[in-house]
């Protein structure tokens, strides 16, 4: 892992549940991780291990997919985008190690080299982002290449980049007093807002691509040929064999859920064990947010708390639609 992070300061900012975020921000992604894969049989290896179409992507865009086991369960989410000579994709950094160890099982044939980058990783967020980025990376789409890296749009004025220290620094020093420095609890706050789901350590090997939406945020592709665990998630589309899905819940909370945290959930006047959260974050005001895989029949008005808690947790609107168009 880089050592660049601790050569800036990058604090927690303060914010409250009704506040705005800077204008710009520049994020330390240091519990993020990117890999790189390079060599000829890049394209068609991934393509037989992960969800997503890798052959119809172009190179100006990014996708999100899930690496499963043969059984269809997800051992990692990923974002994946054409970077230098070949193919990189960024995930959580405690799921790096036993995400790699997994998806080399059956390279040793193949020419394709995995490794764990140095490069560094920040976010770039705020509505002057898009601006900042677009001015400074020409190109179009939302994938550009940068003197050492590339830049990655994730979502509106929401932007990753993959870069060496020495470009990194110089960006920092570019944007100058115009750009607040953050740390990664900002990155997550957007993650979470936009609903998009992060295995770590603590989750893997636990749920089907389509309990954490990744059909909803095109991370699925249904046309194209086998991969690994495309079986179940086949007949979880088709046969209707998927019971849960990932909701936004809101509350109070004196700590941010995490990662592998319960939530029960009311069943008459009883409460019963709910869902699992997949990531969290705690305002400073006590409000909070969970990104929960839930089952997906309850009611809209069903109540949820942190076990051992009295706090009250609903259902909060979803930045994209669960219903099946096909």
């Amino acid at each position: 892992m880089t050592t660049w992070y601790q050569t800036h300061t990058f604090p927690r900012l303060p914010l409250s549940s009704d506040s705005a975020l800077p204008a710009l921000s520049v994020i330390a992604l240091d519990h993020i991780a990117l890999i790189t894969a390079v060599g000829a049989d890049t394209i068609s290896y991934l393509q037989g291990q992960l969800t997503c179409d890798l052959v119809s992507l172009e190179k100006n865009r990014s996708t999100l997919a899930a690496q499963c086991d043969a059984k269809g369960k997800v051992w990692s989410v990923m974002r994946l985008f054409h970077h230098g000579e070949g193919i990189a994709y960024t995930q959580p950094a405690s799921i790096a190690e036993k995400q790699l160890a997994e998806i080399k099982k059956y390279a040793v044939f193949s020419k394709i080299t995995f490794t764990l980058s140095e490069q560094v990783l920040i976010g770039v967020v705020g509505d002057k982002a898009d601006n900042a980025m677009q001015s400074r990376f020409l190109g179009d789409g939302d994938v550009r290449q940068t003197q050492t890296g590339t830049a990655v749009k994730i979502e509106a004025n929401r932007w990753l980049l993959a870069v060496d220290a020495e470009e990194a620094d110089n960006i920092i020093n570019e944007l100058g007093e115009r750009a607040v420095l953050s740390d990664n609890s900002v990155w997550d706050l957007c993650e979470l807002r936009s609903a998009i789901p992060a295995i770590t350590d603590i989750t893997t090997n636990e749920f089907i691509p389509q309990a954490l939406n990744l059909q909803a945020l095109d991370g699925i592709s249904f046309k194209k040929g086998c991969y690994t665990g495309q079986e179940t998630v086949a007949r979880a589309k088709y046969r209707g064999i998927n019971k849960r899905a990932a909701y936004l819940l809101q509350g109070e909370a004196n700590e941010a859920p995490k990662s592998g945290d319960v939530f029960d959930r009311s069943v008459g006047e009883n409460w019963r064990t709910g869902g699992t959260v997949l990531s969290g974050y705690r305002f400073d005001d006590g409000q909070a947010l969970a990104l929960v895989v839930l089952p997906n029949n309850l009611e809209d008005d069903s109540q949820f708390r942190l076990p051992d808690t009295d706090s009250l947790w609903h259902k909060t609107d979803m930045p994209y639609s669960l219903e099946d168009d096909a």
